[in-house]
Protein backbone atom coordinates (compact mmCIF):
# COMPACT_ATOMS: atom_id res chain seq x y z
CA UNK A 1 0.00 0.00 0.00
CA UNK A 2 1.49 3.33 -1.09
CA UNK A 3 -0.28 5.39 1.55
CA UNK A 4 2.63 7.84 1.68
CA UNK A 5 1.43 9.27 -1.64
CA UNK A 6 -2.08 9.64 -0.25
CA UNK A 7 -0.78 11.41 2.85
CA UNK A 8 1.20 13.79 0.63
CA UNK A 9 -1.94 14.63 -1.35
CA UNK A 10 -3.88 15.23 1.83
CA UNK A 11 -1.16 17.53 3.18
CA UNK A 12 -1.19 19.54 -0.06
CA UNK A 13 -4.99 19.80 0.09
CA UNK A 14 -4.87 20.96 3.72
CA UNK A 15 -2.32 23.63 2.76
CA UNK A 16 -4.57 24.65 -0.13
CA UNK A 17 -7.50 25.01 2.28
CA UNK A 18 -5.39 27.04 4.72
CA UNK A 19 -4.49 29.42 1.88
CA UNK A 20 -7.89 29.66 0.21
CA UNK A 21 -10.61 28.64 2.68
CA UNK A 22 -12.39 27.16 -0.37
CA UNK A 23 -13.98 24.20 1.41
CA UNK A 24 -15.21 26.32 4.31
CA UNK A 25 -16.88 28.75 1.89
CA UNK A 26 -18.48 25.93 -0.07
CA UNK A 27 -19.78 24.27 3.09
CA UNK A 28 -21.22 27.58 4.26
CA UNK A 29 -23.41 27.69 1.16
CA UNK A 30 -24.47 24.06 1.67
CA UNK A 31 -25.36 24.27 5.37
CA UNK A 32 -28.86 25.75 4.87
CA UNK A 33 -29.65 22.92 2.45
CA UNK A 34 -28.31 19.95 4.42
CA UNK A 35 -30.66 17.00 4.79
CA UNK A 36 -32.85 17.45 7.85
CA UNK A 37 -31.58 14.13 9.24
CA UNK A 38 -28.04 15.52 9.67
CA UNK A 39 -27.60 16.83 13.20
CA UNK A 40 -25.04 19.58 13.83
CA UNK A 41 -24.61 22.00 16.77
CA UNK A 42 -27.34 24.59 17.07
CA UNK A 43 -25.07 27.62 17.15
CA UNK A 44 -24.83 29.02 13.62
CA UNK A 45 -21.26 30.24 14.12
CA UNK A 46 -20.04 26.73 14.97
CA UNK A 47 -21.86 24.71 12.30
CA UNK A 48 -19.48 25.55 9.50
CA UNK A 49 -16.43 24.94 11.70
CA UNK A 50 -17.75 21.54 12.80
CA UNK A 51 -18.55 20.45 9.26
CA UNK A 52 -15.15 21.64 7.99
CA UNK A 53 -13.45 19.65 10.74
CA UNK A 54 -15.60 16.63 9.90
CA UNK A 55 -14.58 16.71 6.23
CA UNK A 56 -10.90 17.21 7.08
CA UNK A 57 -10.91 14.32 9.58
CA UNK A 58 -12.90 12.07 7.21
CA UNK A 59 -10.23 12.60 4.56
CA UNK A 60 -7.29 12.41 6.97
CA UNK A 61 -8.47 9.00 8.23
CA UNK A 62 -8.15 7.24 4.87
CA UNK A 63 -4.43 6.24 4.79
CA UNK A 64 -4.44 4.68 8.26
CA UNK A 65 -7.81 3.04 7.53
CA UNK A 66 -6.44 1.35 4.42
CA UNK A 67 -3.27 0.29 6.24
CA UNK A 68 -5.28 -1.23 9.09
CA UNK A 69 -7.67 -2.97 6.67
CA UNK A 70 -4.70 -4.42 4.82
CA UNK A 71 -3.15 -5.63 8.07
CA UNK A 72 -6.40 -7.30 9.17
CA UNK A 73 -6.65 -8.99 5.76
CA UNK A 74 -3.05 -10.22 6.07
CA UNK A 75 -3.69 -11.67 9.51
CA UNK A 76 -6.85 -13.33 8.17
CA UNK A 77 -4.92 -15.00 5.37
CA UNK A 78 -6.98 -13.23 2.69
CA UNK A 79 -4.49 -10.54 1.73
CA UNK A 80 -4.38 -11.74 -1.88
CA UNK A 81 -8.14 -11.19 -2.18
CA UNK A 82 -8.55 -7.94 -0.22
CA UNK A 83 -5.35 -6.02 -1.03
CA UNK A 84 -6.25 -5.58 -4.73
CA UNK A 85 -9.58 -4.06 -3.66
CA UNK A 86 -7.84 -1.70 -1.25
CA UNK A 87 -5.39 -0.84 -4.03
CA UNK A 88 -8.37 0.47 -5.98
CA UNK A 89 -9.09 2.90 -3.13
CA UNK A 90 -5.43 3.95 -3.29
CA UNK A 91 -5.76 4.51 -7.04
CA UNK A 92 -8.79 6.72 -6.46
CA UNK A 93 -6.33 9.17 -4.89
CA UNK A 94 -3.32 8.63 -7.15
CA UNK A 95 -5.30 8.51 -10.39
CA UNK A 96 -8.85 9.76 -9.74
CA UNK A 97 -11.61 8.58 -12.11
CA UNK A 98 -12.47 10.97 -14.93
CA UNK A 99 -15.75 11.75 -13.19
CA UNK A 100 -13.72 13.78 -10.66
CA UNK A 101 -12.02 16.09 -13.13
CA UNK A 102 -11.98 19.71 -11.96
CA UNK A 103 -12.34 18.93 -8.26
CA UNK A 104 -9.51 20.45 -6.21
CA UNK A 105 -8.34 20.82 -2.62
CA UNK A 106 -10.17 19.22 0.27
CA UNK A 107 -13.42 19.32 -1.70
CA UNK A 108 -11.86 17.10 -4.35
CA UNK A 109 -10.36 14.75 -1.77
CA UNK A 110 -13.75 14.45 -0.08
CA UNK A 111 -14.93 12.65 -3.21
CA UNK A 112 -11.90 10.36 -3.18
CA UNK A 113 -12.14 9.75 0.57
CA UNK A 114 -15.81 8.84 0.12
CA UNK A 115 -14.83 6.26 -2.49
CA UNK A 116 -12.20 4.77 -0.16
CA UNK A 117 -14.49 4.68 2.89
CA UNK A 118 -17.33 3.21 0.86
CA UNK A 119 -15.04 0.57 -0.62
CA UNK A 120 -14.01 -0.58 2.85
CA UNK A 121 -17.66 -0.48 3.92
CA UNK A 122 -18.68 -2.68 0.97
CA UNK A 123 -15.94 -5.22 1.79
CA UNK A 124 -17.16 -5.25 5.37
CA UNK A 125 -20.76 -5.79 4.23
CA UNK A 126 -19.66 -8.79 2.17
CA UNK A 127 -18.14 -10.40 5.24
CA UNK A 128 -21.26 -9.72 7.25
CA UNK A 129 -23.21 -11.45 4.45
CA UNK A 130 -20.98 -14.52 4.47
CA UNK A 131 -20.01 -14.75 8.15
CA UNK A 132 -22.91 -12.97 9.87
CA UNK A 133 -20.40 -10.66 11.50
CA UNK A 134 -17.92 -8.10 10.20
CA UNK A 135 -14.33 -8.81 9.28
CA UNK A 136 -13.61 -5.23 10.30
CA UNK A 137 -15.46 -4.09 13.44
CA UNK A 138 -15.80 -0.54 12.19
CA UNK A 139 -19.05 1.22 11.34
CA UNK A 140 -18.57 4.15 8.99
CA UNK A 141 -22.19 4.17 7.86
CA UNK A 142 -23.17 7.45 9.52
CA UNK A 143 -20.03 9.26 8.40
CA UNK A 144 -20.52 7.98 4.86
CA UNK A 145 -24.17 9.08 4.78
CA UNK A 146 -23.14 12.57 5.90
CA UNK A 147 -20.37 12.69 3.28
CA UNK A 148 -22.89 11.48 0.68
CA UNK A 149 -25.16 14.45 1.43
CA UNK A 150 -22.26 16.91 1.41
CA UNK A 151 -21.11 15.67 -1.99
CA UNK A 152 -24.62 15.81 -3.38
CA UNK A 153 -27.09 13.06 -4.22
CA UNK A 154 -26.48 12.86 -7.97
CA UNK A 155 -22.68 12.83 -7.92
CA UNK A 156 -22.45 10.66 -4.78
CA UNK A 157 -24.66 8.08 -6.50
CA UNK A 158 -22.20 8.06 -9.42
CA UNK A 159 -19.36 7.43 -6.97
CA UNK A 160 -21.35 4.59 -5.40
CA UNK A 161 -21.62 2.99 -8.82
CA UNK A 162 -17.82 3.19 -9.19
CA UNK A 163 -17.47 1.39 -5.84
CA UNK A 164 -20.02 -1.30 -6.68
CA UNK A 165 -18.35 -1.97 -10.02
CA UNK A 166 -14.92 -2.27 -8.38
CA UNK A 167 -16.14 -4.72 -5.72
CA UNK A 168 -18.16 -6.80 -8.19
CA UNK A 169 -15.10 -7.15 -10.42
CA UNK A 170 -12.68 -8.09 -7.64
CA UNK A 171 -14.64 -10.15 -5.10
CA UNK A 172 -17.09 -13.00 -5.64
CA UNK A 173 -18.52 -15.87 -3.61
CA UNK A 174 -15.52 -18.08 -4.43
CA UNK A 175 -13.30 -15.76 -2.38
CA UNK A 176 -15.18 -16.89 0.71
CA UNK A 177 -14.66 -20.63 0.20
CA UNK A 178 -10.88 -20.57 0.58
CA UNK A 179 -9.33 -22.59 3.42
CA UNK A 180 -7.64 -19.47 4.77
CA UNK A 181 -11.01 -17.75 5.03
CA UNK A 182 -12.58 -20.74 6.73
CA UNK A 183 -9.71 -20.83 9.22
CA UNK A 184 -10.23 -17.17 9.95
CA UNK A 185 -13.91 -17.74 10.69
CA UNK A 186 -12.94 -19.14 14.09
CA UNK A 187 -10.88 -16.05 14.84
CA UNK A 188 -13.91 -13.83 14.38
CA UNK A 189 -15.22 -14.94 17.78
CA UNK A 190 -11.90 -14.30 19.52
CA UNK A 191 -11.74 -11.33 21.92
CA UNK A 192 -8.47 -10.40 20.23
CA UNK A 193 -10.15 -9.88 16.88
CA UNK A 194 -10.54 -6.23 16.05
CA UNK A 195 -7.88 -5.05 18.49
CA UNK A 196 -6.31 -3.04 15.69
CA UNK A 197 -9.62 -1.26 15.19
CA UNK A 198 -10.27 -0.10 18.75
CA UNK A 199 -8.78 3.26 17.88
CA UNK A 200 -11.54 3.86 15.34
CA UNK A 201 -14.51 5.23 17.32
CA UNK A 202 -17.42 6.61 15.35
CA UNK A 203 -16.00 9.62 13.49
CA UNK A 204 -19.28 11.48 13.34
CA UNK A 205 -19.80 11.21 17.11
CA UNK A 206 -16.26 12.39 17.77
CA UNK A 207 -16.91 15.57 15.82
CA UNK A 208 -20.42 16.31 17.05
CA UNK A 209 -22.16 15.43 13.78
CA UNK A 210 -24.81 12.76 13.57
CA UNK A 211 -28.10 11.59 12.08
CA UNK A 212 -31.58 11.83 13.49
CA UNK A 213 -32.90 8.35 12.70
Amino acid sequence: MNTAAIREQILCAQEHEADTGLLARQLETKLPHLHTAIRVPEEDHSKNLVMTRFVSAYIDQVPALLEAANEVAREAGIESQITPVLKIAEQFFVQPPAVMNGHVGLEGLLDEAYLAHRLVEEVNDLYIKHFNQPLIPLDTTVANVIAHHLIGETFANQLDEVVHHAVDCMLDDECFTLESVEAYRDKLTSPDTGAAWKRWPCLSKQLGVGLNL
